[in-house]
């Protein structure tokens, strides 16, 4: 399996934390070479190792902005 090169561009926030100290992350991430995508995914303390994610475009981040304004949050 080909490594997976990857650079954090930009790192926008944390999302929350686990107790082994992974912590899910928004970030502005080149994969590969290639122009930065938003990337939501859980990272180790070292950012070393990641888990599952999920990469959008601007465009698409646009899009999520619009959608989660549009939803009633329960208070």
């Amino acid at each position: 399996m080909a490594e997976i090169k990857y650079e954090i561009k930009e790192t926008i926030g944390v999302l929350s934390e686990s107790a082994k100290g992974w912590s899910k992350e928004l970030n502005l991430v080149s994969w590969n070479d290639n122009a930065p995508k938003y990337d939501i995914r859980e990272w180790s303390p070292d950012h070393t190792k990641m888990g599952k994610g999920v990469t959008l475009t601007k465009e698409e981040m646009k899009k999520l902005r619009d959608l989660l304004a549009g939803l009633n949050f329960i208070k």
